[in-house]
């Protein structure tokens, strides 16, 4: 029996001293910074840094109008990226104050309930089972005891703890009851330590991808910039205009909208999510759900109903075996065990009365036995009684009970056919309880040495159907090219025969035995061709995902229990569930509502979708820019005069990215939603270059027809070559958008009235007396004509290239 403790704990007084002297109990190790150096550490991206230099260099020349223009760009880009990304963190945030922990805890000599946050060093904490530890301590008094280390040394198995034994943060009470004095709070304690090597957040392919396109984009802007200043230097212009047209170009090649671009793609995405019921914690984890190609999950309660029933009993004769639920409930009731899901379908499965049963004594479960057993006292008789894994009970069987109540010895042929039994039960996808008992004689304690020369009772049999609608989510995630793996636990028998309902293949399991036998090379070589991992235990889970990515999968993992935190994080996408421990809604990139793959088929759609207009702006960006920048670059060759000025330039940068704003909210075709996508940056590089090179072509035909038909002037020239420009950077994007012909996907409205709009503007900017300001002049409706054809027909052989090219080369 449970003693009262002698140790009243702190008072308030105390703890509020040792609060503020130790801080908050808390592992979080970030420090929180205020929106306005979260803004500042907006301008550290180098495409950023770039256009700072730009402004501040032509600020100093005395190019006002220049300055202005790039400070309007880097202020606009920079701040709505800023508010995207801090209004997704604020609710990222919000989300996790939503679920608060509380322990109960000895304050003033009286037991109160109070924040974990809130335990300092000198607590006296009670415990009992399904309790979490809340801090580092040690254990001042124990009933029976047992706690789940799983999350501190990956060992599967619950650990029993005494007085004076050491228990840490993060852990759990699987069994007994308990008192323990906190030793260390917060980032002193070891479970700190642990999580803080999850706090490392390492890049997504994604992140690198766009770190290597903005080398490229360095490197091409560095050698354009010091071309063009020989170049000018050699034919002896004017120093000033020469470096203020050459960081023109460098802006003009830059594509400064891209980290915004893509937050408004991921927020957009994030708030569509939302509305579905998934919060998403890391924005850019929208884009490794479009690249996803492997699922891995638990079967119980994503792709089961979670509701365990009884099935049935069984015996080995056939008849009624339904005395042992009543045998089995009573262990059930007298268990200080975490109740499980199959204790309460075995209590639920009948009206049972208590009343005439004493309780002895209890021999706690633990996974190296597998069993649990109580001794009881009824009508002057003590029985022992122990329910649990169908292998432990007939290891430690004599004799077994037959269908009319007698007892006969367990002979080998029938120790078989009891295994057989079980052997088929479990390909029928049942879950197992075997019952076992004896009559005991009156001693002082009994432990688990008792548990010898038991009667086998007989089978309880538990099922856990699946979801009606797994079956469907399975066979869309299939439809979009994603592998749903299956890591339980559970045994082998059982998941293959929920996955073969649910159309899983299931002719190739691999256990946690074999995996515990190869090497992470022997390991990563067979994890491809698996659908099902059963008998793993937690250590095993974060193996398998290391595997699996090491040969080029992006890999999604669902985990809620504290020993699925280092999978979650080791995963491309780390997918847990509101209800969730603490420490694996912390690993998790993406926490779900519901626990249902339903979410998860949403947010592929989204993380492809956003995917794809990201790479809109890309191609549009890098083929218009590097195109535009080249063709200034040669015409410097032989023009007298600059092709536009710098402050042309900048106008005609800013009206074509704010075009731009609108490719978020674009529709995308279905084929491009069909299966993952992932930068390819050899592509995307020669993307840049063939089409680059044609808009390069057309400018130079421009160049031709603006010099040598019309004989312009400069300022004629570089009227007729800003509208040219504009117009093909801004309407190739129906063309770009889609895999399709242009007039056969449907734009979204509001990027159509976005580029129409930005057309009209520069039109009646360059057309009108506006545009003196900017050194134009307006063409002739024939000049203006000959213009339009130039265009449409860049747009033309721009559609035909497209075409050819995707025939050609699949990634282009």
């Amino acid at each position: 029996m449970k003693t009262k403790s002698n140790h009243i704990g702190l008072t308030s007084k105390q703890a509020s001293q040792l609060l503020n002297d130790c801080g908050l109990n808390t592992i979080d190790d970030h420090r929180k910074v205020g929106p306005i150096i979260e803004y500042l550490n907006q301008f550290r991206s180098p495409l950023v840094i770039i256009l700072l230099l730009s402004a501040t260099v032509s600020l100093y020349l005395g190019q006002t109008a220049s300055a202005i223009i790039i400070m309007i760009m880097v202020v606009l880009s920079t701040s709505l990226d800023f508010i995207n990304s801090y209004r997704s963190q604020k609710a990222a945030d919000d989300l996790a104050k939503s679920v608060r922990i509380n322990a109960r805890v000895y304050r003033d000599g009286k037991l109160k309930s109070i924040p974990v946050s809130h335990i300092v060093p000198g607590d006296v904490v009670e415990l009992e089972a399904g309790s979490i530890i809340p801090a580092d301590g040690k254990v001042i008094e124990s009933v029976d005891l047992s706690i789940d280390e799983s999350a501190m040394s990956g060992e599967a198995y619950p650990v029993g703890k005494n007085s004076d034994d050491t228990v840490h943060m993060g852990t759990s009470t699987v069994s007994g009851r308990g008192t323990i004095l906190i030793t260390a709070t917060g980032k002193n304690t070891e479970y700190a330590r642990i999580a803080k090597s999850l706090k490392t957040n390492t890049p997504s392919e994604f992140d690198l991808e766009i770190a290597q396109f903005s080398t490229l984009i360095a490197k091409i802007t560095m050698g354009l910039v010091l071309f063009i200043i020989i170049i000018n230097i050699l034919f002896q212009r004017s120093a000033v205009d020469s470096l203020l047209f050459a960081l023109a170009l460098a802006v003009g090649l830059t594509p400064e909208m891209l980290p915004l671009i893509i937050t408004i793609n991921l927020s957009k995405g994030s708030m569509r999510m939302a509305k579905k019921g998934a919060i998403v914690k890391r924005l850019s984890a929208i884009q490794n759900f479009g690249a996803m190609n492997i699922l891995c999950t638990d079967k119980t309660g994503t792709l089961t109903e979670n509701k365990i029933q009884v099935h049935g009993t069984h015996g080995l004769d056939s008849g009624d075996y339904s005395n042992i639920l009543s045998q089995a409930a009573i262990v059930c009731n007298f268990s200080t065990a975490y109740e499980n899901p199959l204790d309460v379908a075995i209590l639920n499965s009948g009206k049972y009365s208590f009343t005439k049963y004493k309780k002895i004594a209890e021999i706690p479960f633990d996974f190296e036995r597998r069993r649990e057993s109580v001794v009881v006292a009824h009508q002057q008789e003590l029985s022992l009684i122990s329910k649990g894994a169908g292998e432990s009970m007939l290891a430690i069987s004599t004799s077994y009970r037959a269908q009319d109540g007698t007892v006969k010895k367990l002979t080998l042929s029938t120790r078989k056919r009891l295994e057989q039994l079980y052997t088929n039960l479990s390909s029928d996808g049942l879950r197992i309880l075997a019952v076992a008992s004896k009559t005991i004689p009156s001693k002082k304690s009994y432990d688990k040495n008792d548990e010898i020369m038991l009667t086998f009772e007989g089978f309880i049999t538990f099922i856990d159907p699946p979801k009606a609608s797994s079956a469907k989510f399975l066979r869309e995630l299939s439809q979009k090219n994603v592998a749903v793996k299956i890591i339980t636990g559970d045994d082998p028998l059982v998941a293959a025969k929920v996955a073969s309902e649910l159309g899983i293949d299931s002719d190739n399991i691999i256990t946690g035995d074999q995996i515990a036998n190869w090497n992470q090379t022997q390991l990563a070589n067979k994890a491809n061709e698996a659908s099902i991992f059963a008998r793993v235990n937690p250590n095993q889970k974060l193996q398998i995902i290391q595997a699996l990515r090491s040969t080029g999968n992006i890999v999604g993992y669902m985990g809620d229990g504290i020993n699925d935190a280092p999978s979650l994080k080791a995963a491309d996408v780390g997918i847990s569930v509101n209800n969730a421990v603490d420490v694996a809604r912390d690993a998790a990139d993406v926490i779900l509502l519901g626990k249902s793959l339903g979410y998860l088929i949403d947010g592929i759609i989204e993380g492809r979708r956003t995917f794809a207009n990201t790479m809109k702006y890309l191609k549009m960006a890098l083929s218009s820019n590097f195109g535009n920048v080249f063709s200034m670059a040669g015409s410097s060759l032989f023009l007298p005069f600059l092709p536009m000025t710098a402050p042309q330039i900048l106008f005609n940068n800013l009206l074509y990215d704010t075009s731009q704003f609108a490719i978020p909210s674009d529709r995308v075709d279905a084929e491009q939603l069909s299966a993952p996508r992932h930068m390819n940056i050899k592509s995307v590089r020669q993307f840049m270059w063939v089409f680059g090179g044609l808009s390069s072509i057309f400018d130079f035909i421009t160049f031709a027809v603006l010099l040598l038909v019309f004989h312009a002037n400069a300022a004629l020239f570089q009227t007729g070559w800003f509208i040219e420009s504009l117009a093909t950077q801004i309407l190739v994007v129906f063309v770009f958008r889609t895999k399709r012909f242009a007039l056969a996907s449907r734009p979204s409205k509001l990027l159509i009235l976005s580029i129409l709009a930005i057309l009209i503007i520069a039109c009646g900017v360059a057309l009108t007396s506006i545009g003196a300001s900017f050194g134009f002049v307006s063409p002739n409706p024939y000049q203006l004509t000959i213009i339009a054809i130039i265009v449409i027909s860049y747009l033309s052989i721009a559609e035909l290239l497209k075409h050819f090219l995707q025939n050609k080369f699949a990634d282009m």
